[in-house]
């Protein structure tokens, strides 16, 4: 799974996260009904687990999809 999109070659702010890692995390909240500052801490920890240095998406980044 690609966690982070490749550049897009347009002008502006690239996007931080991929719809997959994004929604990723929301499957999680749902999953498991926590709130959305929750759900980040606990990816965080589970791709600490796996091994993964990956950055989570935020609870603003989260909380706008």
């Amino acid at each position: 799974m690609v966690w982070r999109p490749p550049p897009t070659g347009k002008h502006g702010r690239q996007p931080s996260f991929t719809d997959a890692a994004i929604q990723t995390c929301l499957k999680m909240k749902v999953l498991f009904s926590k709130p959305l500052r929750r759900t980040t801490g606990f990816v965080e920890s589970l791709l600490q687990l796996v091994g993964l240095d990956w950055p989570v998406p935020d609870f603003s980044t989260l909380c706008r999809q």
